[in-house]
């Protein structure tokens, strides 16, 4: 038997587990299929060109922190953080932009401007009710494994809390509670999309996620110089430090149970048998499941039927030039949104009209392009891959659906002919690149009033085996995916089913 530990997975969440286990004294050893660290925190580099290639928003760095802080280090000693103000710019259909500013007086007297007082009013009093909806968050529901009501009430929710809750959430979804406080399409519309982190449609995820609003707007949205991939790179060094062993190249094809069903050591996809003491599994909570598990964990899991959330198409266009108009982050809204989420989340195929997330990074580090060029990063979402999806035949055609959206809305008229590196992903590649099924860039749906906002808990129902990763317990995004690695090491650490090897090196402990 071995007194080791063992993370399934070099994404975010399982690098911010190895960390705080290494921290805390453990002795840890990463398996990753692919040949570096970091999952879809990774970078494509084109002839000059250099693209985040998954998530490229960094918000609460108070848990990236928080994790540096576990392995005795400080976040400014390894990463460069530009705040961005204005968040992001909002075109919409028709020819009207509205910037996101980060200071709630700004932002009002931007949108008494743009919309009337009334507007701005509602947008104060929005942000009011994301206060207490975030405070709720951070008492009882962040940085501990909860993957229910039950769980949620057993970690100290009070009784006294539930009315204010629950009416919340039985009565509103994010769409519903929006546009309760601003009825302002285009604003709503921009409103809305601070549950797309967790990629959702917001006329049915619960009212809660709207705390999200007021987390942005606290700690902001950053930018880690080199881009997202220089967080992952800067927490495999931190973990190299710590004595991590890492196997990059490595992949996982089953975990290993004892007699009385408890996880003691993985099975890689050499046939290596390798003891531990307890895994963390950062791969999806039901690849998990159904794949690395199998028996019972797998039937439980499907039969609670969680729903895939969307996947997405991002398209990677290296420019000849930057457009000035465009902040680093922007959203092209569709022309009307109930149209756009009826398509992707209710019939399960891509949107006629779709919002755009656009990255135009050179504009903070001039030196992802060649000078006076831009690397531009395009996501749309679109449904998690179904059986008669073949994107090798759909992606030419959506894509030409893209950039006339980008012509038509962002007013990027001469872009293709821009062009000079390209490179695509669709939702075929996201499922066969890590793995995850349907394409499923955010793991599950948070769909649901009541129960939409709870995923898979890091503390998995086989003794032994703990789940990091967008699919668990936060969800999905860059700082929650952190979170949910050092809940899950938390737990594990908590248990004991590991013993420590070494003291301490946490700075917070």
């Amino acid at each position: 038997m071995s007194d080791r530990v063992g993370v399934i997975g070099g994404g975010l969440g399982g690098l911010a587990a190895a960390v705080t286990l290494a921290g805390r004294g453990h002795e840890v050893v990463v398996f990753e299929r692919a040949e570096r660290l970091g999952g879809k925190a990774s970078r494509l580099e084109a002839d000059g060109f250099s693209f985040d290639v998954g998530p490229t928003i960094l918000t609460l760095p108070s848990v990236l922190r928080r994790v540096f802080e576990e392995g005795g280090a400080r976040l400014e000693d390894h990463l460069d953080l530009v705040r961005l103000d204005p968040q992001w710019r909002s075109f919409f259909e028709g020819g009207d932009a509205l910037d996101l500013l980060a200071g709630e007086a700004a932002m009002r007297e931007r949108l008494a401007a743009f919309a009337g007082p009334a507007v701005a009013d509602g947008y104060g009093a929005f942000l009011a009710r994301a206060e207490r909806l975030d405070r709720i968050a951070r008492a009882y529901f962040f940085w501990r494994s909860v993957g229910g009501l039950g769980e949620a009430l057993r970690a100290g929710l009070r009784p006294a809390l539930l009315p204010d809750l629950l009416a919340l959430a039985a009565s509103k979804s994010v769409a519903g509670l929006v546009r309760s406080y601003v009825p302002d399409a285009r604003v709503a519309q921009m409103l809305d999309h601070f549950t797309q982190y967790v990629g959702s449609a917001p006329d049915q995820a619960p009212a809660v996620l709207c705390g999200i609003a007021h987390m942005q707007t606290q700690e902001g949205v950053h930018y880690p110089v080199g881009g997202t991939a220089a967080v992952a790179r800067a927490l495999a060094a931190l973990a190299a430090d710590l004595g991590v062993e890492r196997r990059p190249g490595v992949g996982v094809r089953r975990v290993l149970l004892d007699a009385a069903g408890r996880a003691r050591g993985v099975e890689t996809d050499e046939g290596e048998a390798v003891p531990l003491a307890a895994v963390v599994s950062n791969a999806d909570t039901g690849a998990t499941a159904r794949d690395l598990v199998g028996g019972r964990a797998a039937r439980r899991f499907d039969r609670r039927g969680h729903e895939p959330a969307c996947s997405g198409v991002v398209l990677y266009l290296g420019l000849d030039r930057a457009y000035d108009h465009l902040l680093h982050h922007n959203f092209v809204f569709s022309r009307d949104p109930h149209e756009e989420f009826e398509a992707i989340y209710r019939r399960g195929e891509p949107a006629d009209d779709p919002t755009c997330y656009v990255c135009a990074p050179a504009r903070t580090e001039p030196g992802v392009a060649p000078p006076g060029g831009e690397a531009l990063y395009v996501l749309v979402h679109v449904p998690w891959r179904r059986p008669h999806h073949d994107w090798s035949a759909m992606l030419p055609a959506y894509r030409r659906v893209i950039l006339d959206k980008l012509r038509r809305t962002a007013g990027l008229d001469d872009l293709e002919r821009r062009i000079v590196v390209e490179r695509a992903m669709t939702p075929a590649d996201i499922e066969a690149r890590w793995s995850i099924p349907g394409g499923a860039i955010y793991g599950h749906a948070s769909h649901g009033r009541l129960t939409g906002a709870f995923k898979p808990a890091n503390r998995s129902e086989v003794p032994g085996l703990y789940l990091a990763g967008g699919s668990a317990h936060p969800g999905p995004g860059m700082p929650m995916a952190l979170m949910s690695g050092w809940i899950a090491a938390d737990c594990l650490d908590r248990d004991g089913v590991a013993p420590r090897r070494r003291p301490a090196a946490s700075a917070a402990r």
